[in-house]
């Protein structure tokens, strides 16, 4: 037993005494390791994560600027009123006289020339009647020009007519104006609508100029 005893402490000793042998050898290899690691283990380099910026550029604010107040709302204008006319012929359409408007003093027409290319002076035997009178004076008081009517501004036109071997307005010009382009436009276009019976000149239908007056009269 003794022996055993003895036995053991040995070997203890003996492993107590190989210890700090042992410390350092781990000691030595884990340095040599490190080493190792450090110098065999490739290099390891940081990445450029710098940013350029745009250069910022300062910009000077415009001085305030005042909005002027909304111009006032202007007033609406205030709808006519149309006056009830009353068709009289007598009144809304001059009578056509050939004693007042001759057409005798018009040069004729020259050589070759169209006698509707322009006023001039064609004989006759039988003057041209209008026909459709009241027609007439119904489309006069349609086409009276809004605005002068409204107004209470009247005027005659002085028109030259061309009419042809029926009796048909084929071409109208202004003789003497009214002053107002408006109610000149409006003859012409009365004038046009006109019917007469044919002229004649010795028995046959001739085309002819005649001149027409054309009155616009407001309502009283």
């Amino acid at each position: 037993m003794s022996e055993h005893l003895t036995g053991a402490g040995t070997a203890n000793d003996r492993f107590k005494r190989s210890y700090s042998n042992l410390a350092w050898m781990g000691i030595l290899a884990a340095t040599v390791a490190h080493f190792c690691l450090f110098f065999f283990f490739p290099n390891l380099e940081a990445a450029d994560l710098s940013t350029v910026g745009d250069e910022l550029e300062a910009i000077e604010l415009p001085p305030e600027v005042k909005i002027p107040p909304p111009p006032e709302q202007i007033a609406r204008p205030a709808t006519p009123k149309v006056a009830l006319t009353q068709i009289d012929e007598d009144i809304t359409i001059a009578p056509t006289t050939f004693e007042d408007n001759p057409v005798e003093n018009l040069p004729p027409p020259p050589p070759g020339a169209n006698p509707s290319d322009r006023p001039s002076f064609i004989p006759f035997d039988v003057k041209p009647e209008l026909k459709n009178r009241r027609d007439v004076a119904g489309l006069l008081v349609r086409r009276y020009p809004r605005m002068l009517k409204d107004a209470g501004i009247g005027g005659t036109v002085i028109l030259w007519v061309y009419i042809d071997e029926e009796g048909v307005v084929q071409k109208s010009q202004v003789n003497k104006t009214s002053g107002y382009p408006a109610m000149d436009k409006a003859a012409q276009d009365v004038a046009g609508e006109m019917r007469f019976s044919p002229a004649f000149n010795r028995d046959k239908k001739t085309p002819v100029w005649i001149s027409i007056p054309i009155e616009f009269k407001p309502s009283s």
